[in-house]
């Protein structure tokens, strides 16, 4: 059994016993090792793992399953429940998704509800006894909380409009409370001022998938690592930020011989220990690289004509399109279809030089790269997350590798998959499906389409003209529309957008200024508490009744086991106590006898209320959206027997494989591929011709480093969860500024230096690691951004897609100062 038995800031000793013999293992040593094995199987943790039991630990413990509550792989967890608290935790062995297994952050679950600080009572800044802007945040009650929430709402729409009352949430939502989010404010308070994180960490995989295929989400499962030959990692270091899915390439590497494993990345990781080869490309390059491929892919007679002739549509979109720095930024496609002589000419000028030139990658390493695709005997897997979707031109990048299978036809069949991963628990689930963004409705719905916005009309019970035709902010827009006064009320939840966006200085001070009105619900104290005016405790996780969707499209169900403490609500609770605050309470009114509350159920706080089985009423008039066009779900009861399905569900069947014939039941018979997202190309994919094109701000000589922002393995997000769990955090207590050794010594810099990371925006200051599990290439530092005490993104830039509208967390100029 592997033990931790020292944390310290740099170095992480693990030890494990052998006859006798302890073995130690630096921090990069076990890393490596647990990017093969992930975890010790069958291990359970305890709440208490230092106590020394008198009797069986597990005696008594109930245990139930439940889907893990941090990344967007899903993994599956038993949760050990004795008298109304969470003992322990163990890896699912009946789950798929991880076989039995979990990473470090898993292994952390029973932890995470019970942090010291937890916030127990409602919070409203007052000073005298009222509320008062310039106040202190101080104990109340929820009824007085939220009359004062509703009271200034109502001023908000009075002032500005319906649009001027704005909600900020996140994959971390469950099913039904987006859904309950999207329904009270498109179809209640008639805004589409809705927005969630997903915005900065998936949206451009969203735009990729719906720009090429008319439907989001990737059309494999995870079942495709077994069968996959070559992995192709496009600026995802998997190893720490999806390492059971990791654990799956490595174990086809360890069985398959012949497979291999491509790292492009920014930065040497840990990824890269495993990697078959790791290729280090210039920041933004990776549009370059995908082109060269394509070039050489069309050159060397590696294309599957036959595909693209009867799968295939071409287009063209618009070029030099800005990069969203100014307020109410404006962009539009304009695309146009072209044959495929275009294509070839298009791509023929992203010669292996040129590729060079702009990228730092060796016209031999493209080479290489192009046969792994064009090879019809090997079968390919791409794997994306930030890299690709943190970046000024994220969609055109996600058009471009998507470009590389369907060239190559290697597409919608075991172990040929583009596949974006994702990074928080729903972010697909609640966000990407239930459509909680400014511009969507559920299934893939948007709400610019009049017949789109009839049937959720229709389905909401609500008048003809209810839900507005136009998207109001997405999420930069947002806080850009509060600090400049369009946006009066902010409502902030299971998110911490004051320590998460870019030029975060900009926001902060937005949200100080008087006549705006800031909600946050949350867990714990976070950056974002610090600027509210009203602070709602929450209930999390366990402690209510919940359902996930990952990013195979698995949806997972879990029970309520445990009653969260003192006086924390859910957030589905919290947005019907506002919606009868606001007149719209009979959005949430449905028929009790319909949905009675089973016998013996734990029921969530929202439920209890309603007097009736709100969860499921809500989860099956969702489920109307998707019915009959590929986005089926089974209906709710089906789903707490599992461990989760894959929509499309029809007839009982999830779906491995969509637009494939003989996997999705979609696709006509005799079709063989149908991409049936875009009936208006006639069932075809779209090969974009997308340029490169150069980042808005680089390096110079006032600021000569790129920056690069991410996580780390220990870590998740900004921290509000897995800093709270001692051994995580003594592990990695604080985040430091990772340089290459050539610029540490050229600047005289040491390991444990302290030095100031400056922008043209804000600076931080922050201790220097040199050689740690992460290299930045020669000219860039690399800062991980869950630490609250080191606020990288005062640093950053605002800079976004114009078409997703996602952040570029990655690239900016800064300069490196001795403190």
């Amino acid at each position: 059994m592997w033990s931790i038995s020292c944390f310290l800031r740099t170095t992480i000793t693990f030890s494990q016993k052998e006859g006798g013999e302890v073995k130690n293992f630096s921090r990069r040593e076990f890393l490596r090792h647990s990017a093969v094995t992930v975890s010790v199987l069958g291990a359970t943790v305890y709440l208490n793992p230092y106590e020394v039991f008198a009797e069986d630990p597990l005696k008594g413990v109930v245990w139930d399953k439940a889907p893990c509550r941090f990344c967007g792989t899903g993994c599956s967890v038993l949760v050990g429940v004795k008298d109304g608290k969470i003992m322990a935790v163990q890896g699912d062995p009946e789950s798929s998704v991880n076989q039995g297994t979990l990473c470090v952050k898993g292994y952390s679950l029973p932890f995470i509800q019970y942090g010291k600080d937890r916030l127990t009572k409602p919070l409203v800044r007052m000073k005298n006894g009222r509320y008062d802007k310039q106040g202190e945040l101080t104990e109340t009650t929820w009824d007085q909380a939220l009359d004062l929430m509703a009271e200034k709402a109502k001023d908000a729409v009075a002032a500005k409009g319906p649009a001027a009352v704005s909600m900020f949430g996140s994959g971390q939502w469950t099913i039904w409370e987006g859904y309950a989010a999207s329904k009270l404010f498109k179809g209640g308070l008639r805004s589409n001022s809705l927005e969630v994180n997903a915005r900065h960490c998936m949206a451009s995989a969203v735009a990729g998938f719906m720009t090429t295929y008319g439907y989001d989400e990737p059309m494999g499962t995870y079942e495709d690592f077994a069968h996959a030959d070559v992995f192709v990692l496009w600026g995802a270091n998997m190893a720490e930020m999806h390492p059971v899915l990791f654990s799956k390439i490595t174990d086809r590497l360890k069985s398959n011989a012949s497979a291999r494993l491509i790292n492009l990345t920014v930065m040497t990781t840990i990824s890269s220990d495993m990697a078959t080869k790791e290729i280090i490309f210039k920041p933004q390059s990776d549009l370059a690289i995908a082109n060269g491929i394509a070039n050489l892919l069309i050159k060397g007679g590696m294309i599957n004509e036959e595909f693209i002739k009867k799968h295939v549509l071409l287009k063209r979109g618009k070029e030099d399109i800005g990069y969203g720095l100014e307020d109410r930024f404006s962009f539009k496609e304009g695309a146009k279809v072209v044959d495929f002589d275009a294509f070839r000419e298009y791509v023929s000028a992203y010669t292996p030089e040129y590729v060079e030139k702009i990228s730092g990658v060796s016209p031999s390493d493209l080479a290489e790269l192009a046969r792994l695709y064009g090879d019809p005997n090997l079968k390919v897997m791409s794997f994306w997350t930030m890299g690709m979707n943190q970046h000024t031109r994220g969609t055109w990048i996600n058009n471009l590798v998507h470009n590389l299978h369907l060239l190559t036809g290697k597409i919608s069949d075991p172990g040929n998959q583009p596949f974006s991963l994702t990074g928080q628990p729903s972010a697909c689930g609640t966000c990407r499906e239930v459509g909680t963004f400014t511009h969507r409705l559920p299934a893939d719905m948007v709400v610019g389409k009049p017949e789109h916005r009839a049937m959720a009309e229709k389905i909401w019970g609500l008048p003809k003209g209810t839900i507005p035709a136009k998207p109001t902010y997405h999420a930069i827009e947002m806080v850009r529309a509060l600090d400049r006064g369009d946006v009066l009320f902010f409502w902030s939840t299971t998110a911490n957008p004051f320590q998460d966006y870019p030029n975060l200085n900009r926001y902060r001070e937005g949200a100080k200024k008087e006549g705006r009105f800031i909600v946050v619900s949350d867990v714990y104290p976070t950056r974002s508490t610090e600027v509210a005016d009203v602070v709602l405790p929450t209930a999390m996780w366990l402690e209510k009744e919940g359902a996930f969707g990952n990013s195979e499209r698995r949806t997972h169900f879990w029970k309520k086991m445990v009653d969260a403490p003192g006086e924390s609500k859910s957030d589905l609770w919290q947005f019907i106590e506002f919606a009868k605050r606001m007149g719209h309470g009979k959005l949430f009114a449905y028929p009790k006898s319909e949905y009675p509350i089973p016998d013996g159920h734990s029921l969530s706080d929202a439920s209890k209320t309603a007097g009736f089985y709100l969860e499921k009423a809500l989860f099956e008039e969702y489920r109307k959206f998707g019915l009959g066009h590929g986005h089926d779900l089974a209906p709710f009861d089906v789903y707490h027997n599992t461990r989760g399905l894959r929509w499309p569900v029809v007839d009982g069947k999830e779906t491995l494989i969509r637009y494939r014939e003989g996997y999705d039941p979609y696709v006509e018979k005799g079709k063989g591929y149908q991409f049936y997202g875009n009936k208006k190309h006639d069932d075809r994919a779209v090969v974009w011709l997308r340029p490169y094109e150069a980042p808005p701000e680089i390096p110079d000589a006032e600021y000569p480093f790129w920056l690069c922002t991410g996580r780390v393995l220990e870590h998740w997000h900004s921290g509000t969860m897995t800093r709270r769990v001692e051994s995580l955090y003594r592990s990695y207590p604080h985040a430091t500024a990772n340089v290459h050794p050539d610029d540490a010594k050229e600047l005289g810099l040491q390991t444990g230096n302290k030095v100031k990371i400056r922008s043209r925006r804000g600076y931080v200051d922050i201790f220097v690691e040199v050689g740690g599990r992460v290299t930045p290439q020669k000219g860039m530092v690399y800062v991980p951004w869950f630490d609250e005490d080191v606020m990288i993104n005062d640093v950053t830039l605002d800079a976004y897609c114009p078409i997703s509208k996602q952040n570029d967390f990655k690239k900016c100029a800064v300069r490196i100062e001795k403190a």
